[in-house]
């Protein structure tokens, strides 16, 4: 049974910085691609980051592009996100996800197995 440990959530203010991980217990994924997703209130669950299995290849949403890095440490079992530059239409439910392919995703139905969530809410 795997476990997901997901941190670094909170509130902060614009343009400031938080960074996200989610550590899995139970399972190791360093052989397939990881990503990040966010679901806002009243908003379907959407693709934000991911990174292949051995973290020389990452993919960004656009609005995300040049604020948020996602990364992995295949021997901790973890993968993070470093999100400056934020945004209040950053505001959401971020989750982690263990894709079932080696190279990057977007789809949703790619990913089989997902943390609990971290909320990260961004005032103005």
């Amino acid at each position: 049974q795997v476990q997901w440990i997901e941190s670094g959530g909170g509130l902060v203010q614009a343009g400031g910085s938080l960074r996200l991980s989610c550590a899995a217990s139970g399972r190791t994924f360093s052989s397939y691609a990881m990503g990040w997703f966010r679901q806002a209130p009243g908003k379907e669950r959407e693709f934000v980051a991911a990174i292949n299995w051995r973290g020389g290849s990452t993919y960004y949403e656009d609005s995300v592009k040049g604020r948020f890095t996602i990364s992995r440490d295949n021997v901790k079992n973890t993968v993070y996100l470093q999100m400056n530059s934020l945004k209040p239409e950053d505001t959401a439910v971020y989750y982690c996800a263990a894709s079932t392919k080696r190279e990057i995703t977007i789809a949703t139905s790619r990913y089989l197995s997902w943390g609990q969530g971290t909320q990260v809410t961004v005032s103005s």
